[in-house]
């Protein structure tokens, strides 16, 4: 799993991408998680085949086999979308998952 650390900053309104690639022997469930400042983490998206599509609070992501990735999309950003976002896999014990943290 990969997925690009450190802080981003954006104004309000701007479109965002959080990019998100995973490498498996077989296609894992995949997540996206968000942590508001002072919150434990809680689930955002779940992908569990190809092209399988989530969207929640305005974010989508789809599940791309051909590019092996779960991108976290959202066309126009709120202060309030400030957090951590965490990209996540299921079913192995050998991959790991990253945080992004985006101010937004």
């Amino acid at each position: 799993m990969t997925q690009l650390g450190g802080q981003v900053t954006l104004p309000e309104k701007a479109a965002v991408t959080i990019n998100c690639t995973f490498s498996a022997t077989r296609y894992p469930t995949l997540f996206w998680y968000v942590q508001y400042p002072g919150e434990g983490p809680e689930l955002l998206l779940k992908a569990m085949k190809a092209n399988d599509k989530g969207t929640n609070k305005g974010f989508e992501a789809t599940y791309n086999t051909e590019t092996t990735s779960f991108h976290l999309e959202k066309a126009s950003v709120q202060e309030s979308d400030s957090a951590v976002y965490y990209c996540a896999l299921s079913g192995t014990l050998t991959e790991t998952a990253g945080g992004t943290e985006y101010k937004l």
